[in-house]
């Protein structure tokens, strides 16, 4: 399959999820049913920005290449070259991870 170039529009940001921890401090590791959602992520991509309720810009504070933490059941799955991405708001995202 060939590599997608997805471009996020308005306030958007693409964000690829990070793999989420497979083992307990116990060790006992755990099955794929059981594993949490991600939530923090590499940013992929960003839209140009968008307006608020008054008309206001929107200034993207998110760049490419950060590592961010976004809300658990925020945004929209998507499939990138067959891997689960996700498209989230700006609000969406709670931190950038340094």
């Amino acid at each position: 399959m060939a590599k997608q170039n997805i471009q996020p529009l308005f306030d958007n940001v693409l964000v690829k999820p990070l793999e989420g921890e497979e083992k307990l401090p116990s060790g006992i590791v755990l099955p794929d049913s059981a594993k949490e959602k991600p939530q923090v992520g590499l940013v992929m991509a960003v839209g140009a920005g968008g307006t608020d309720d008054k008309g206001n810009p929107v200034k993207m504070v998110v760049k490419v290449g950060q590592k961010v933490m976004y809300k658990k059941w925020g945004g929209n799955e998507v499939k990138v070259s067959g891997e689960e991405w996700m498209i989230v708001e700006q609000k969406d995202i709670l931190a950038i991870v340094e």
